[in-house]
């Protein structure tokens, strides 16, 4: 499948961008790594007529630790960067472990952190040809007016599936983000919208240029779960992010984070309160994975069913929750 056509745009600073973003706001896609816009422009899902190229834009790469602690990340830092980070590794490691696993390493040079935050949201009905949406009479998420997943509602229920962002959430991630009318910095849990056609609130003429790490969340166990047919280019269909804090035996603190059964990344409510304390138990593990389960809202937007979907994300938290709390730490 060809490229439809387009003209290049190339900045070399971050004003020089949002610039841009501004002039042909609703009319360009920008390019990151671009594994994913460029397979979705070949899929006609998208035909802008400029592509804005912000490689060039060195001030947004990179891993910088924080002065009084915590770590900022350039967008468009690349994931393989991420993986191999001694910094996050040690005192951020849910987030390597979530960028280790996102497709193969020729993916993972091109691919961006700040990319995956934004990736699109996927669909069974959604992410195929031009003419395979065309014979299915498209859908709401694109071209359409019926939401094949969940036929009758008014609403899309493509599945959000980027790896890095249910780590994040474990880490209570902000991110920044410019625009010409300066800079704003919001939290990633608000940045999703749980919509899967409108599932960001990113506006056109708006660029993510930064993610920040809390130095309150460094210093947690890491782990992350991931559930896909074919381990060298598939996205999640579904993932579990785990970050631990033990304490004299006992688990201090708890985040678990789901991502690719809901139309954003979400946050386990109740996790912290159910083990905060405790020592670990195969109950309370089991019990936490059902807490996972039922946030989990999985549909028909993949091949695999929802219910084994759900389940997998009851078998992935209850693992990685009882490795981490059990593990022994080297050094």
């Amino acid at each position: 499948m060809s490229l439809p056509a387009f003209k290049l745009l190339r900045p070399r600073t971050t004003a020089e961008a949002v610039a841009l973003l501004a002039q042909h706001a609703g009319n360009i896609r920008i390019l990151a790594g671009g594994t994913d816009l460029l397979p979705s422009m070949q899929q006609k899902l998208f035909a802008p007529e400029y592509v804005l190229d912000i490689r060039r834009v060195r001030e947004l790469s990179g891993i910088r630790p924080q002065p009084h602690g915590g770590v900022e990340l350039g967008a468009l830092t690349p994931l393989t960067d991420i993986e191999h980070s001694d910094v996050l590794r040690q005192h951020y490691p849910v987030l390597p472990e979530a960028a280790k696993t996102v497709a193969s390493p020729v993916l993972r040079n091109m691919g961006t952190i700040g990319g995956n935050i934004c990736l699109d949201t996927r669909c069974l009905w959604y992410n195929q040809s031009l003419q395979w949406r065309k014979s299915c009479a498209f859908c709401i998420k694109k071209d359409g007016d019926l939401c094949h997943v969940a036929p009758g509602g008014t609403r899309c229920w493509a599945a959000f599936s980027g790896d890095t962002p249910a780590a994040l959430l474990c880490l209570d991630a902000e991110i920044e983000i410019a625009s010409t009318s300066g800079l704003r910095c919001v939290k990633l849990a608000d940045f999703y919208t749980g919509i899967g056609d409108d599932y960001r609130r990113l506006r056109p003429d708006e660029l993510l240029t930064r993610v920040f790490l809390p130095a309150s969340s460094a210093g947690y166990r890491g782990a992350y779960r991931k559930l896909r047919i074919r381990g060298s280019i598939d996205y999640p269909l579904a993932g579990v992010a785990v970050a631990l804090k033990r304490s004299n035996g006992h688990i201090e603190d708890v985040r678990v984070g789901l991502t690719a059964v809901n139309p954003a990344p979400a946050l386990v409510s109740g996790v912290t309160q159910l083990l905060a304390g405790r020592r670990m138990t195969e109950e309370r593990a089991e019990a936490a994975g059902v807490l996972a389960a039922q946030t989990a809202k999985p549909l028909t937007t993949s091949a695999l069913t929802p219910e084994y979907r759900r389940e997998m994300i009851r078998v992935f938290t209850k693992q990685a929750i009882v490795s981490l709390a059990t593990e022994r730490k080297l050094g």
